[in-house]
């Protein structure tokens, strides 16, 4: 008995050879038992059997040794669905998080003081943004009942203007200037000329791309901050007027010495000090009228004390120009 007479899916008997499969398929030009008669290009792409030379086993899904077809998408593959396959990137673990940045970078000890230096920083900033806003404020119990302490803190450094704000800006130009009397170094007193420090501070800055904050503002400010605090009369009207009157003083005692008034050697015993104002002449299109004859203040004589000189310009130390000499 053949090993396929019980039928195609039958398997072959151990020890006998595979007998092949019969071809039912009749010789070319006979007719089949339903009258058609086989085409001769078997084979061709437009041919409903195999073609030449294969058998119809070989349509048959093969068992043993070959690989399977693929499964399909939505298919079940090893007793498993599409959204539940073997994920290989399991295996690397969760991302390795970031390296610490910043303060946590450093070492404790290091955060500790980078942490206290951070507090200090944030309570200083604290504690300047909320004497401004008390300076700046209306009047209230806050600003009358330590109204000293904010005043110390805020001038002369921190001292806020808003005449860059204001509706009618300056329109007049001051020229502060001083004289005094100085003691030579043959021990003669003689009173100098008047030294114009607003235009020598002017012709310092006329041609520099970058001025210094003191070259344009020290002066002014300090003559703005006199006027502020004292009366037609010079007097001063408040607690400010003998801060304001020191600051000048000093500022012009160091201004002479730079200028070597008297000569040199020559130490200032009383210095006296001036302004004059003159207003900003109005356009040629303009209508207005406006005076061009100068206002003088002249404030009274201010004697110098040793702490008014600047450290090289008290009696018995070398000046500035005298040291670097040496």
């Amino acid at each position: 008995m053949d090993a396929y007479d019980k039928g195609s899916n039958a398997r072959p008997v151990p020890g006998e050879p595979e007998a092949a499969v019969p071809d039912s398929r009749p010789p070319e030009g006979q007719e089949t038992s339903d009258g058609h008669e086989t085409a001769d290009d078997h084979g061709t792409p437009d041919s409903h059997g195999p073609p030449v030379g294969q058998t119809p086993s070989a349509r048959i899904p093969q068992q043993y040794g070959d690989q399977q077809e693929q499964p399909y998408e939505g298919q079940q593959y090893g007793g498993q669905h599409d959204d539940e396959r073997y994920d290989d990137t399991a295996l690397a673990g969760p991302p390795l998080p970031p390296p610490p940045a910043g303060i946590a970078a450093l070492s404790l000890p290091y955060q500790i003081a980078a942490a206290l230096a951070l507090a200090v920083v944030a309570v200083a900033a604290c504690v300047h943004v909320g004497m401004v806003f008390l300076h700046v404020a209306p009047s209230n119990t806050v600003t009358k009942q330590h109204g000293q302490a904010i005043d110390e803190w805020i001038y002369p450094e921190f001292e806020q203007n808003w005449k860059l704000f204001a509706p009618n800006p300056l329109q007049q130009n001051i020229a502060v200037q001083v004289r005094a009397d100085v003691r030579a170094a043959d021990g003669e007193i003689r009173t100098t000329r008047w030294y114009d420090l607003s235009a020598l501070d002017g012709v310092a800055i006329d041609g520099n791309l970058l001025p210094s904050h003191t070259q344009q503002n020290e002066l002014r400010r300090a003559w703005d901050f006199f006027v502020a605090t004292h009366d037609n009369a010079n007097r001063p009207n408040g607690l400010r007027g003998a801060l304001s009157e020191k600051y000048l003083r000093r500022i012009v005692v160091l201004r002479l010495d730079r200028e070597q008034a008297g000569g040199r050697g020559a130490v200032v015993q009383q210095v006296q000090v001036r302004s004059r104002t003159t207003n900003v002449p109005p356009p040629k299109w303009s209508q207005e009228q406006v005076s061009d004859k100068p206002i003088v203040r002249q404030l009274p004589w201010w004697p110098v004390s040793e702490a008014d000189r600047a450290a090289g310009t008290r009696p018995g130390e070398p000046t500035g120009t005298e040291a670097s000499a040496r």
